[in-house]
């Protein structure tokens, strides 16, 4: 007996391999990304287009709880794949459980110059320089209320990524900056991301020292102690801190009552080439994303989930692109799980694959609660 509908695999697969993928090929990496996010926007902005949507991209419950919020299963949508939150809806209509909107920091910014997005797709891989390109923290407060007040506001855990605007990152006090973002935007995230780990932005990943660590991190929290409601704040991590470097961050970071971490961001590292296009995608200076990202995204969440415990979710993203590497990640010690550029090179059935792949796994290894195989791979459980 089949699963689903012939019909139904039928369009939603093949019509994006065969013409969907093809088209946007015709389109620099931005512009296709842009095209991508505007038709789905407002395809998703109307009840028959979500319902259709739903159809064929219904993916299966794997329910979750993680930081105070209830999850229908673990995968959600990177940041960077939806900047300036607008198309909140199009995500949970293909499947994702949660989403993570931004990068967005306080002063509105255009960028690093274009083009600054590159593919390479004998490696699944991208290639960005964006640099925090965003309307800035009022216009998307101004926006995410429009949006609530449409009433074409998300049933799924929003999350709001918080980066540190060019202008501020060599200020005596930077955290001012992430600070004045928070206050426009507290009331409308579930959960919040502090980012100071792209490479995209010159000096922002010296905001991981010791020090200037420990100073932003306790600003955010003295902040948090001042609202009335609080939110959960998670920390994301570079793949290209050394281990010890990314146990000081854990060890800073639990000081100061972060909630959880995000393994990992964009990395500046670069595999071997092996085509013309990716020879030249990996020349651009900029974070690179997808599948050769994964080993040491894995390393990551180890080294995250042994220093600071159970206690303490982690976010897995880099490389997860199937339930193979979504599976890993799990076992290594990743509780929610992200893509994105498995979105661009494999199309939005792969997060009804993925859902649907962990639950064949869970029953291959007889385990009955997605939560139960958290870290059951990492070093302190073998």
């Amino acid at each position: 007996m089949l699963e689903e509908p012939v019909i139904s695999w039928i369009y939603r697969d093949m019509t994006y391999g065969l013409i969907v993928r093809p088209v946007l090929k015709f389109f620099d990496s931005e512009n296709a990304h842009g095209l991508s996010i505007k038709v789905g926007s407002v395809l998703a902005s109307t009840y028959a287009g979500q319902k259709m949507l739903g159809y064929l991209y219904k993916t299966p419950s794997l329910p979750i709880e993680a930081l105070g919020l209830n999850f229908r299963h673990p995968l959600g949508l990177a940041a960077g794949m939806d900047k300036k939150c607008e198309a909140l809806q199009l995500w949970p209509s293909i499947g994702f459980s949660w989403t993570e909107g931004g990068g967005i920091t306080y002063h509105p910014q255009e960028g690093n110059p274009r083009p600054r997005m590159f593919r390479s797709d004998s490696e699944r891989a991208l290639v960005n320089r964006m640099g925090f390109n965003n309307p800035g923290a009022v216009a998307s407060r101004n926006n995410l209320v429009s949006i609530m007040d449409s009433g074409n506001w998300p049933r799924t855990p929003l999350a709001l990524n918080i980066g540190c605007s060019k202008i501020s990152v060599n200020d005596e006090r930077p955290e001012d900056d992430y600070i004045a973002t928070l206050n426009q935007l507290w009331d409308l995230g579930d959960l919040f991301v502090i980012n100071a780990s792209s490479p995209n932005t010159v000096g922002l990943r010296d905001l991981g020292q010791s020090n200037k660590l420990n100073n932003l991190l306790r600003s955010i929290d003295n902040f948090r102690s001042t609202r009335g409601e609080s939110r959960p704040v998670l920390f994301k991590i570079s793949p290209d801190a050394s281990d010890s470097e990314i146990e000081m961050m854990v060890d800073v970071a639990l000081d100061n009552g972060i909630d959880g971490f995000v393994a990992v961001n964009t990395t500046t590292s670069r595999p071997r080439p092996t085509s013309t296009r990716s020879r030249k995608a990996f020349s651009e200076d900029g974070g690179l994303s997808g599948r050769p990202l994964r080993d040491r995204s894995l390393d990551v969440i180890r080294i995250i989930h042994n220093r600071a415990g159970r206690n303490y979710p982690i976010v897995g993203v880099g490389g997860i692109d199937g339930p193979d590497s979504a599976w890993h990640a799990i076992t290594s010690g990743a509780t929610l799980l992200q893509l994105y550029s498995a979105l661009v090179f494999n199309g939005p059935s792969v997060v009804r694959k993925t859902i649907r792949g962990l639950k064949r796994k869970l029953d291959q290894e007889g385990i009955e609660n997605i939560q139960d195989a958290v870290g059951i791979h990492s070093s302190t459980n073998q």
